[in-house]
């Protein structure tokens, strides 16, 4: 079968390997769609903490369930697949956290993802269709790294949760802080991403973070509160950084976005407001039923994020065009 490895970064190659031999507890799948998220860019820049090269990246996926020990799975159909290896023994784990697990093993990040023909996973992480089509179900994933974010910081109706960065995980958080009842700003430095945040996600009050004067402008619009949850999904560390300055007091931060420096924030100011600082990585099985409902029931709409698709097999020639291209939102790979 045909592979795309991520031999180093800046470079994809195909490759042919044996198609994978199905193991007790595993069941093998077809690939039929990939979406490429910001992992796989960063991981293609090189600038993607906890990553080895070769690497066959891709974890936003649809498949075609062929053989295997999966529960009420029958040979064709169609399914998505919850990317995280958790070993169900240690700390987290054992209090339900599967997503940090101390042993994760995200597929397309720690081992081989979905950039191939086939692909074995543990049979649990399978979850089926239920009538959605392969662009929605390849988007369920960021979605329910939006879910996680948000459910991470307690957003409460009526609150106002500010987004920092309006890429795919930034406009999938403000959509999912959207159906949990809150007032949702977005700030990103670019004015096209701004617009994404108002044309998909349906966000009214955005901001460049540009602007001299954002912190005046922020306080204007939530009533001299500043934003009760600060969401950062950008990865960049000054965004980061400034960011803590947005909160309100008693307001938490959530932090989503992920890069290899140092955050540097005041403590005083930050300890006056009795912050909350939180991480949120990966996201459990609840977070994926949590999206797929809401995709059921069309609170969501994943495949208007689509704004680019090509083929398994022109990839490795268009992905670097692909990836720099300002007007993109998400692109799919399609093995069909």
């Amino acid at each position: 079968m045909k592979i795309i490895s991520c031999i180093e970064p800046g470079k994809l190659e195909y490759r042919d390997v044996p198609k994978p031999v199905c193991l007790p507890g595993h069941s093998i799948i077809k690939i039929r769609r990939i979406g490429i998220c910001g992992t796989d860019i960063h991981a293609f820049g090189g600038t993607q903490p906890y990553f080895s090269y070769p690497r066959v990246l891709g974890h936003e996926l649809a498949a075609e369930f062929v053989e295997g020990d999966a529960e009420q799975l029958r040979k064709g159909d169609i399914v998505t697949v919850t990317p995280y290896q958790y070993c169900g023994s240690c700390i987290a784990c054992r209090g339900g956290h599967t997503n940090c697990c101390q042993n994760m093993k995200v597929i397309g990040v720690h081992i081989d993802g979905g950039m191939a023909e086939f692909l074995m996973v543990p049979s649990h992480l399978l979850l089926p269709a239920a009538g959605l089509d392969p662009d929605r179900l390849a988007l369920v994933e960021p979605f329910a790294i939006a879910a996680h974010a948000v459910r991470r910081a307690a957003a409460l109706p009526g609150e106002n949760v500010l987004v920092v960065g309006a890429g795919p995980i930034g406009l999938a958080t403000m959509e999912m802080a959207s159906i949990a009842g809150a007032n949702v700003l977005a700030i990103d430095v670019n004015d096209n991403r701004l617009a994404w945040a108002k044309k998909i996600a349906g966000v009214k009050i955005v901001l460049n973070a540009l602007d001299d004067h954002l912190e005046e402008q922020l306080r204007e619009v939530t009533n001299g509160d500043m934003p009760a949850v600060v969401i950062d999904a950008t990865g960049n560390r000054n965004a980061i950084n400034n960011a803590f300055r947005y909160m309100a007091h008693a307001g938490r931060y959530v932090l989503v976005g992920l890069q290899k420096g140092t955050i540097e924030f005041s403590h005083p100011e930050f300890h006056k407001r009795e912050g909350t600082l939180l991480s949120s990585r990966n996201a459990t099985r609840e977070d994926f039923d949590h999206v797929l409902e809401n995709i059921r029931t069309g609170r969501i709409s994943p495949d208007s994020y689509i704004t680019h698709k090509i083929h398994f097999d022109d990839t490795v020639e268009r992905f670097p065009s692909l990836i720099a291209d300002a007007g993109i939102v998400k692109a799919m790979i399609s093995l069909d």
